[in-house]
């Protein structure tokens, strides 16, 4: 299994800067159907991008993350607990948890373990969503460059766990109730600047600098500035996936 350690901790500040967010009525929504909102776990947080929208509608917010660096650059709130953990054993109390979030994070866990220590941690009738997001759709042009950047500059230095994310976590088991989602969307007005700090926030992007001295959307910038065009911001969307569970 990838050391996600030392994979996150060399672009901790280019994922706080680069990661997309989701849409607020998600969380709404997830707070709505959860059994209550006094405490929700958002596992594997990050640098916080979905653990200050949970703040927003349950009392209290747990957020691990085994990374220290990327939980130093998490915004801080009153109500958000942020511990450096592993998912698959915390400090949490048995039976305390009303809602279990992995936002983009379930590839990088022992999932057995994991289910057992959501199971361990879970109220009765708790659920656990799992989100997870593919690579963004601007246009025609800029598509095909990213996809370019993405399988033929890094693609050798995406760690192999990568692939369940391309998959929509399909490969991976879910033996929980599953609960109907509505659709929700992820979606963006970025600037062009916008578009290149999410690219480095690639982490294929940081390892392929660290072992070439190169720097791959360097190279591409002039390519992706001429297909942007004069426009100052575009609209991004990214293909979501969630998948929902009764515990």
């Amino acid at each position: 299994m990838t050391d996600t350690r030392q994979l996150f901790s060399q672009q901790a500040d280019a994922y706080r800067a680069g990661r997309p967010t989701y849409d607020p009525a998600f969380f709404a929504w997830l707070a709505q159907v959860a059994p209550s909102t006094d405490r929700a776990w958002d596992c594997g947080c990050g640098s916080g991008q979905a653990s200050l929208d949970l703040a927003r509608h349950f009392q209290q917010v747990v957020a691990t993350d085994i990374n220290a660096k990327q939980l130093e650059q998490a915004p801080r709130e009153a109500n958000v607990d942020y511990r450096c953990e592993p998912a698959e054993s915390t400090s949490l109390q048995p039976a305390s948890v009303d809602l279990t979030l992995v936002a983009q994070a379930l590839h990088w866990f022992d999932v057995e373990r994991f289910y057992a220590e959501v199971r361990r941690v879970s109220r009765p009738g708790a659920l656990l969503a799992v989100v997870s997001y593919n690579l963004l759709n601007i246009d025609e042009r800029l598509d095909a460059l990213i996809r370019h950047l993405y399988h033929d500059l890094v693609g050798p230095y995406w760690a192999p766990e990568r692939k369940h994310v391309e998959t929509g976590y399909e490969t991976i088991p879910f033996p929980f109730e599953r609960v109907e989602t509505p659709p929700f969307a992820l979606e963006a007005q970025w600037s062009f600047q916008r578009l290149v700090d999410y690219l480095y926030s690639w982490s294929a992007v940081a390892s392929y600098r660290q072992a070439t001295g190169q720097d791959p959307v360097e190279a591409l910038r002039g390519e992706l500035r001429a297909a942007w065009g004069e426009v100052e911001t575009r609209q991004v969307s990214w293909p979501l996936t969630i998948r929902l569970g009764r515990v």
